[in-house]
């Protein structure tokens, strides 16, 4: 499924022009000059015939800043969609990327937004269990899955709240959100990441906590895995990542979290000298599971006082965010 930002990019073309009389409609959105009724909900279509997009509901002109714009298109994103009609569930280039659109949309929002919103829509699709199961898969997939360029944890928890506290769901089926609700609050954005030791090659101890530095970069990485060396050359080649190490602002630090040390010490030379290399000599991160290490390799950014900035990032987030910060 296609990331759509043809939603998102005309909903935001909709907010600079909302002193326009004129009424702009797409096949996709519909942004009008006259106020907005508000749309029935309804469980089944009312005809045979649908277009090949949702229908975005109509924004009251009376709400006039991008804010309550956005708000209102989010709260009401689902008004013209049938939850009951088992067949849009069926057909990627509708319910899949309405919810890719929604998500985009969703992430538009301040998270504390965000997550009520999500929740009432979840709630909605409840009444229908296969809407609900196809829905909540459909955020495994894009808010979850360490593959989606959409993923986004501070989304994801919301769902799992909701699942967890779902009258629908089986004990048994409520396991896996647990687990990956406990999972999703360690070293949250925000929050402190937890503290750890390393070995360097010399034999010589270290610790997280013990570097000092305005920015740190953790990078959790397996010798020799094509990802990590990927993500190795993305590094050395991103400017403000290397500048601000360089400078001695950002420590990067690779951990290999697993047990072979074999494995680390023949991918050494890979790694630039100046970064600090170390693995976990007691497999700490693992057997406690200190980290949501889902998939290898994993990034993360923190701040001097060992706050979490970025979560699982990509080089080019961790980029962006400096490029802002150091100006």
């Amino acid at each position: 499924m296609r990331i759509n930002h043809y939603v998102v990019a005309l909903f935001l073309i909709s907010l600079c022009c909302v002193a326009c009389s004129n009424k702009a409609k797409s096949a996709e959105t519909s942004v009008t000059s006259e106020p907005a009724t508000t749309v029935a909900k309804s469980s089944e279509p009312t005809d045979t015939t649908r277009v090949n997009k949702l229908q975005m509901p109509d924004i009251p002109t009376m709400l006039t800043t991008p804010e309550d714009r956005l708000a209102f298109l989010t709260k009401n994103y689902w008004n013209h969609f049938h939850f009951g009609d088992t067949t849009l569930l069926h057909d990627p280039e509708y319910s899949e990327q309405a919810w890719v659109d929604y998500i985009n949309l969703l992430g538009m929002l301040p998270p504390k937004e965000a997550a009520p919103v999500l929740r009432d829509f979840l709630i909605e699709a409840e009444a229908h269990p296969a809407a609900y199961r196809y829905f909540t898969g459909m955020a495994d997939k894009y808010l979850y899955d360490p593959n989606s360029p959409l993923r986004n944890e501070e989304l994801y928890i919301p769902v799992l709240d909701q699942m967890l506290g779902s009258k629908l769901l089986s004990r048994s089926e409520k396991v896996r959100p647990q687990d990956r609700r406990t999972m999703a609050e360690k070293n949250r954005l925000g929050k402190k990441a937890a503290d750890f030791s390393y070995i360097l090659r010399s034999g010589e101890a270290g610790s997280l906590y013990r570097i000092n530095a305005d920015y740190t970069l953790l990078f959790f990485n397996n010798p020799g895995c094509h990802a990590c060396r990927e993500t190795i050359e993305s590094l050395k080649q991103a400017p403000y990542i290397t500048r601000s190490a360089a400078d001695g602002k950002l420590k990067i630090v690779a951990i290999y979290p697993d047990k072979d040390r074999s494995e680390w010490v023949k991918y050494l030379y890979e790694f630039p000298q100046e970064w600090i290399n170390g693995y976990d000599g007691k497999l700490v991160i693992e057997s406690k599971r200190l980290y949501d290490l889902k998939a290898i390799p994993s990034l993360y950014l923190l701040d001097k006082n060992k706050t979490v900035l970025l979560k699982d990032a990509t080089v080019e987030a961790i980029e962006q965010y400096l490029q802002r910060s150091l100006r």
